[in-house]
């Protein structure tokens, strides 16, 4: 007896692409959605929150972590992850605030040197070794805070910002808005051109969907996995010493637990764990989406912040759900 296959029709094609389409747009746009609809509530809700000065707020907290979600956009997308940058910040807050004494191009020179290196040392442990991103990162994480602590004699020495020209950087502004979050905007344009319109972009994307079958290609696939890990670093310690401008000086106490947060707004704007698919479009929506949450916080005056990390939390859980669901949709479609 001879069984006889279905054959799939024009209209059955068109519905899976058409099917395939909308999960997609869901899958990258879903932060931007929830973002446009937190914000649309929090404007009828709260008279506060309508002012251009807490909008210039919200953006000025939200430059440091931009800048380490941005670096850490480039590494999910391979696969990766970086579990360091949350003590490279501080790190770079520190030897900022202390290279300031020597001027303002050396406040930025010191830390971008010393947290790069550690990115490259990631990245070639992680790329010639083939050791698992977590172990790296996580040891990097231990090393550089302890470097931070032998820095400033075990977190009790205070370096303060000695540069006016570096100080002006963090409280400075431009049309009311923070030179930082200039400097941020720049960085994330231009991370969107090289991530959507450079062979190095296309290559991050190739060793996220299948590292086999980018070197098939003829793609670098170490080179590229060095290169995110070196970034992820760079931004990271340019986020401290912008974060140490503002305060005018290299604070200790902070950055446990940014890796976190960066993941989850990462995660939050729509780019797989698994890599290979995310835009830094979602990125911002996720940072933004978080940093609204906190400032609505404050809003209501009474609750305590450390709320903002149930809903971080929740919002993630609830975002990997929801992108393994769609991810499942599209590949039975």
């Amino acid at each position: 007896m001879t069984m006889t296959l279905p054959v799939a029709t024009p209209e059955d094609t068109r519905r899976t692409d058409r099917t395939d389409r909308i999960v997609e747009i869901v899958q990258r746009q879903g932060a931007l959605a929830v973002l446009v609809v937190v914000v649309l509530i929090s404007f009828a809700t709260f008279p506060n929150f309508r002012s251009f000065d807490n909008t210039a707020t919200i953006l000025v907290a939200a430059a440091p972590p931009m800048l380490i979600a941005l670096g850490m956009t480039f590494v999910i997308l391979t696969g990766g992850i970086d579990l360091s940058v949350g003590s490279l910040y501080v790190l770079g807050g520190v030897l900022a605030a202390w290279a300031s004494q020597f001027g303002f191009v050396t406040a930025f020179a010191v830390p971008l040197l010393v947290c790069g290196a550690i990115g490259v040392a990631n990245g070639l442990l992680i790329a010639y070794t083939r050791m698992a991103p977590f172990i790296v990162t996580l040891a990097a994480l231990l090393g550089a805070r302890g470097l931070m602590r032998a820095i400033s004699s075990e977190g009790s020495a205070t370096f303060l910002v000695q540069s006016d020209a570096f100080r002006r950087l963090g409280n400075g502004s431009f049309l009311d808005i923070g030179y930082q979050v200039w400097l941020v905007a720049g960085l994330v344009v231009l991370g969107i051109v090289l991530l959507a319109r450079t062979r190095f972009g296309h290559a991050v994307y190739a060793v996220g969907g299948s590292e086999d079958a980018a070197a098939l290609m003829g793609i670098a696939v170490r080179r590229t996995k060095i290169w995110v890990y070196v970034m992820s670093g760079l931004l990271a310690g340019l986020a401290g010493a912008i974060n140490a401008a503002k305060l005018g000086s290299g604070v200790t106490v902070l950055g446990t637990g940014m890796e976190l947060d960066a993941i989850a707004a990462v995660v939050i704007g729509g780019t797989l764990l698994t890599g290979g698919a995310g835009t830094i479009a979602g990125t911002i929506a996720g940072v933004l989406l978080l940093g609204v949450i906190q400032n609505l916080i404050n809003q209501v005056g009474n609750v305590n912040s450390n709320w903002q990390q149930v809903i971080s939390g929740t919002f993630l859980a609830l975002v990997v759900v929801a992108q393994t669901y769609l991810v499942k949709l599209r590949r039975v479609s």
